[in-house]
């Protein structure tokens, strides 16, 4: 055992009429009528059944690298705190280990490096917490969370009975997974069990990691330097949120039919497209940079310079005014190109 899970309870602490600028990336300053933070399960549960009693709405957070807050909150928000890491279980090959939802999930991966389990450094330096990662499905150069996810625990909101979900009940996508659909704001995520390898199956194929490595003059592969090639690769790509308030990529890849894929190519021969099960993944920044908007900034909101995925608050800007430049920017792909940006980022 490498940590604990705190069991002790704490004292419920409910500040009002709170500030969200230092909970968000984007340092949006949106109020939330009542706020706290939960580092056991008890306080968890207290803190629901006092909302409930209240009949007030609930909103949980993680890291706030993935919410665009567009007005004051009414209700509760609970800031999820429930730290420690911990092997259940591990054979010769393979290890698995359970993770507070309330760790920083950078963090953790740092750890797992550390440790020489290998699974997860292809996924260094995305902002949130573990919790988030199911959540989401989090990915990044070629490796997705469901492919080292083994099962999470989740509190019932409503029974505050503690449930666990494997892989097939969290109907995961892409960037997708129940969560974020049929049991949307019925659960909140306290740990999850991650699948991890003793013997690294290195994953280089994607992105500029390979190119990257042979600069850095990599002769050896090791999950330590698969992570130091993604972190630099994302630095050099994407802006740190506590310079310039931003939630990393904000629009999810489209995919779209092959048969639209070549008819787009005729038009745009240099659109550049990648084969997946149900079609062709489009990268949604070409898309976006193509439509104009690379760069462009509108008062204190804006697309970033480098990186035409990202949205960014350059100090004072208003949730409702990346909103609605979101919408403008959906609008002329859509125009241009016959295709519809979703979300990666949720509204609130």
């Amino acid at each position: 055992m490498l940590a604990y899970f705190a069991e002790q309870a704490q004292t419920m602490k409910i500040i009002e009429n709170h500030s969200l600028k230092a909970f968000n990336t984007f340092g949006i300053d949106k109020k939330s009528r009542f706020f706290t933070q939960v580092g056991d399960l008890d306080s968890l549960k207290d803190t629901l059944l006092w909302a409930k009693e209240k009949e007030l709405p609930v909103f949980i957070l993680g890291g706030g690298s993935n919410v665009l807050l567009t007005q004051d909150f009414p209700g509760l928000v609970i800031k999820i705190e429930l730290k420690g890491i911990e092997v259940v279980k591990e054979t010769q090959d393979e290890i698995w280990v359970e993770v507070g939802a309330g760790e920083n999930w950078h963090e953790w991966v740092l750890f797992a490096i550390k440790q020489n389990w290998a699974g997860i450094e292809n996924l260094s330096l995305i902002p949130g917490t573990v919790g988030a990662s199911p959540m989401q499905n989090i990915g990044a150069y070629g490796v997705e969370i469901k492919e080292v996810f083994e099962s999470l625990n989740a509190l019932d909101r409503d029974t505050l009975d503690l449930v666990t979900f494997d892989a097939a009940s969290c109907q995961f996508g892409y960037r997708e997974s129940i969560f974020k659909h049929e049991v949307k704001d019925q659960y909140v995520i306290t740990s999850v069990v991650f699948r991890l390898q003793k013997k690294p199956k290195f994953n280089i194929e994607y992105g500029a990691i390979q190119e990257t490595l042979e600069n850095k003059g990599i002769k050896e592969l090791s999950i330590q330097a698969i992570s130091d090639a993604v972190i630099e690769i994302r630095q050099s790509k994407l802006p740190d949120p506590k310079e310039i308030g931003n939630a990393g990529s904000f629009f999810k890849n489209p995919t779209i039919s092959t048969k639209e894929f070549d008819n787009l190519k005729t038009q745009f021969p240099s659109i550049p497209g990648y084969p997946v099960e149900n079609g062709v993944k489009i990268p949604a920044g070409w898309l976006i940079e193509q439509a104009g908007w690379k760069g462009k900034r509108i008062g204190e909101v804006g697309v970033h310079a480098r990186q035409a995925l990202v949205l960014v608050n350059y100090g004072n800007g208003d949730g409702k005014a990346i909103e609605k430049l979101a919408q403008e920017i959906q609008d002329s792909v859509n125009e241009k190109f016959g295709i519809q940006l979703s979300p990666e980022v949720n509204f609130l």
